[in-house]
């Protein structure tokens, strides 16, 4: 009798089978996965960028995984188109929603130096989000742009944690002198990170950004310090902000020792008379600060030492070592030798004035009925001429030698550029007390349009700008660093339209203002909000 053996159902073994096969699927699935990324990455580290944005940006962006890639379009140059024939009002309106809808799609627009790709000078970017996705995509593709000279990043999102990232990218980019960004409030603030004292930006715009009197502070201390001044940055826009008394106070700190920056525009904000009188005040002769005193004592000490070091230094070149070791050689030896030294430098002294041109004999004498000497004696004579006197002979003429050199027109010097980068150094003027500077003289163009400034912050600036008309005739036209202001501009604030304070300034500035023949203009009036 057989016992009976329990079968499996049909469908177990397959089941089983399946999902077996299907956990071995999903391993290869998920192994394909991992390998394609490791891929992307590895492609991605081995890009090389070409210079062509056109070409490495797309592909940088297709290899970071993003779904949508803004387009790289050279922007168009204002040039006369032929005229068209006149459209419906339909077709009219249809074509200007398109092209409104176009203008703020997200796209890239390069300017280029010349036709080749390859010389984009500009980048425009403007009213779409960049993520820090984005930015590590630039880091790649813009120092590859040899010839890139200005960014323009208008209404793109930017975070203090993205200007960070930006900050990062930009030491990469010698050749970038100007940076655009518009329409870019930050919480923190934190623009000052632009430039700081190693910057290499010329220009730098940074309109309707919602500035503070807090983020002025920042700006003025990244504009100078008391031991630190940016010296790249030449013209700086803080327009359209939110900057009062208080920041504007905050930027004059910073041009007391600055010296690079020419041109400043604080038009649009809500700056009023003291404001007004702290900006004046460093244009014309302003007292120094006991810490700022000590500074400057201690750069004269550091300055008068480096400058006998390097007299020390010239002097020891231009003496020959001979004469030192002379010394040397003549205290060594002994008393009595020393005085036999000296008699017998009396005849020879003697007999080199009575013959000129032969070498000293020891104990022969001079005199018409002298006969030249034979070879041999001469020899003879030149072995009894010590050491010493040879080098003493070889001195003198190394001597005349630097005299003539000393005469030459020397190259300027090391402490006249120190002179320059330090305005603690300037020629001050003490009087009651007080150590006074001349003043900020590389600032050529302040714009302070549509503030709050009444009859009593013209009443400053006039007397800012008498200061320095004053100074510059008495230095004479020309003279170095005696610049001061060419344009002031002080329109449309609080003072009537008949102020003579405001009068008497234009008066003064009219014959100095470059732009004076292309008559008044508001250079503040049109801008994105």
């Amino acid at each position: 009798m057989t016992s009976a053996v329990p079968r499996q159902g049909p469908g177990v073994g397959a089941m089983g089978k399946k999902s077996e096969r299907a956990a071995k699927e999903r391993a290869a699935a998920i192994a394909l996965e991992e390998e394609a990324k490791s891929a992307a990455r590895h492609s991605d580290e081995e890009y090389q960028c070409t210079g062509l944005l056109e070409q490495d940006f797309p592909e940088l962006c297709a290899r970071a995984g993003l779904t949508y890639i803004p387009r790289v379009t050279v922007r168009p140059r204002a040039v006369s188109l032929p005229e068209e024939p006149e459209a419906t009002e339909g077709q009219a309106s249809a074509t200007h929603i398109q092209s409104k809808y176009a203008y703020f799609r997200p796209r890239i627009q390069t300017e280029l130096e010349l036709d080749d790709p390859k010389s984009v000078r500009e980048v425009f970017m403007r009213g779409w989000k960049i993520e820090d996705k984005m930015l590590g995509i630039f880091s790649k593709c813009l120092p590859a742009l040899g010839n890139l000279q200005a960014l323009h990043l208008w209404k793109v999102g930017l975070t203090d944690l993205l200007l960070s990232s930006l900050v990062s990218i930009l030491p990469s980019c010698p050749n970038l002198k100007t940076l655009s960004l518009e329409g870019n409030p930050l919480p923190e603030g934190s623009f000052y990170k632009l430039i700081p004292e190693d910057s290499t930006l010329a220009h730098l715009s940074l309109r309707n950004n919602s500035i503070d009197d807090a983020a002025a502070w920042q700006l003025g201390q990244a504009l100078s310090t008391l031991t630190a001044a940016n010296r790249s940055l030449v013209s700086l826009t803080l327009s359209f902000n939110h900057i009062g008394d208080v920041g504007a106070d905050h930027i004059a700190q910073g041009l007391r020792l600055n010296r690079s920056l020419l041109s400043l525009s604080l038009a649009h904000n809500r700056i009023g008379d003291e404001g007004a009188a702290r900006l004046a005040e460093v244009l014309g002769p302003f007292a120094l600060t006991h810490t700022e005193v000590v500074e400057r004592r201690r750069l004269l000490l550091e300055k008068e030492s480096q400058e006998r070091s390097r007299v020390r230094h010239e002097v020891k070149a231009d003496r020959p070592s001979s004469l030192v070791s002379n010394t040397t050689i003549d205290k060594l030896q002994p008393t009595k030798q020393g005085k036999n030294m000296a008699k017998k430098k009396e005849p020879q002294k003697k007999e080199e004035r009575g013959q000129v041109g032969s070498p000293s004999l020891g104990g022969v004498p001079s005199g018409p009925a002298f006969t030249p000497a034979k070879k041999e004696d001469v020899k003879q004579a030149k072995k009894t001429l010590t050491t010493p006197e040879q080098k003493i002979m070889r001195g003198k003429g190394a001597k005349s030698g630097n005299k003539e050199k000393r005469n030459q027109p020397l190259e300027p010097e090391v402490p006249e550029l120190t002179e320059i980068m330090n305005p603690l150094l300037e020629q001050a003027e003490h009087r009651e007390g007080k150590v006074f500077l001349p003043g900020n003289h590389v600032l050529i163009n302040l714009n302070l349009t549509r503030n709050q400034i009444t009859e009593q912050g013209l009443r400053a600036f006039l007397a800012a700008v008498e200061s320095q008309q004053q100074q510059w005739s008495k230095a004479g036209a020309g003279a170095k660093g005696q610049t001061g202001l060419l344009r002031l501009s002080l329109g449309k604030n609080h003072f009537p339209a008949e102020s003579e304070t405001f009068a008497r300034i234009q008066e003064l500035m009219l014959p100095r203002d470059p732009l004076a023949k292309q008559g008044p203009k508001d250079e503040e009036q049109s801008v994105p909000t």
